[in-house]
């Protein structure tokens, strides 16, 4: 595939101020009320939060970088990373770590609207950008790679030590049932869990799916609870949040479209880097860790504003590139 880049120079400042929201913004943030609903039951569906314009240059930014446009490429390629090619063929497309590799995409990701609903949800002063992945799911009912397995984003983020993380689920039209929407599991965020394994830090597309099917159902028994699937509508300029630890999936695309998509993954201010070991006293990685900065204590950066950058911030402070940002919280 023939890649095409812009000189380094036009890479976006990593030090610069949130600009304050407008006062239609504010309208559009969650009420008290709607974050009791996302604390209670583990999701929530905003209002329009992107314009028409801007869910129309998302698609035709992610049309240019299927074309092979790159505004940079990622320096290495990490050990899991998900990053559909071409000779991949029909399956369900997912592009790691797009919020780096497409300016245009990221100008809007980074809209600081999403970060000040994602802090209200999450009850924090400051979000930054943890993940982002581009996601293509071709009108094909019988793709088997269309099908995503019931899984909780924190299993595959078990070096991140906060447990307010969250996730926007960003489609680039209207979507629902029909084309393979994103289902949660409501109020499972709050369960306890059992029968926690060294598989359970792989990401999803690298799992069982039947046994993530047994994993959610003895979780839900464990906690008493009726497993509740909730399938989201979410209109053209929409999107759904769902917290760190709820369990959610998607099914088949039946319509006659693809479904496109961005699943925006997002840290709170006091997140960073935690050891976790595996039973054999293996450390679990995240691509991350090949990539980010390092703290003066040799642990990788979660905060470095290249690969994690903030998109809100109560405050109007500037935000430096100086080693340990983690701890700005």
């Amino acid at each position: 595939m023939s890649i095409s880049t812009v000189p380094s120079s036009t890479v976006p400042s990593s030090t610069a101020s949130v600009p304050p929201l407008t006062e239609a913004e504010r309208e559009l943030l969650p009420t008290d009320d709607e974050v009791a609903h996302y604390e209670e039951h583990g999701w929530y569906l905003t209002k329009k939060l992107l314009t028409d314009e801007e869910i129309d240059e998302l698609v035709d930014a992610s049309e240019r970088f299927y074309a092979g446009a790159r505004s940079r490429t990622l320096p290495l390629r990490p050990p899991r990373l998900a990053y559909w090619e071409p000779g991949d063929g029909a399956v369900q497309r997912h592009n790691d770590y797009i919020h780096v590799e497409s300016d245009p995409i990221a100008r809007i990701l980074r809209k600081p609207l999403i970060g000040a609903v994602a802090a209200r949800l999450a009850a924090t002063q400051r979000i930054r950008l943890f993940q982002s992945t581009l996601i293509h799911k071709p009108p094909v009912a019988d793709e088997p790679s269309n099908i995503v397995p019931w899984h909780f984003d924190k299993h595959y983020w078990a070096t991140c030590a906060s447990e307010r993380m969250l996730t926007a689920f960003i489609p680039f039209h209207d979507c629902g049932p029909r084309m393979g929407t994103i289902t949660m599991i409501d109020g499972s965020h709050l369960w306890k869990e059992i029968g926690r394994e060294d598989s359970m830090t792989k990401h999803f597309a690298d799992r069982d799916k039947s046994d993530l099917e047994r994993v959610l159902a003895e979780n839900a028994a464990y906690n008493n609870a009726q497993v509740r699937k909730v399938q989201m509508e979410i209109p053209k300029g929409h999107m759904s949040f769902h917290h760190c630890r709820t369990y959610h999936g998607s099914g088949p695309n039946r319509s006659d479209r693809p479904r496109r998509a961005v699943s925006l993954h997002l840290q709170d201010g006091d997140n960073e880097y935690r050891r976790f070991e595996l039973s054999d006293g293996a450390a679990v990685t995240y691509n991350h860790d090949a990539l980010v900065r390092r703290l003066p204590d040799g642990r990788p950066d979660y905060a470095d504003p290249e690969y994690c950058p903030v998109i809100w911030s109560d405050g109007t402070q500037n935000f430096t590139t100086e080693l340990g940002g983690a701890a700005l919280g």
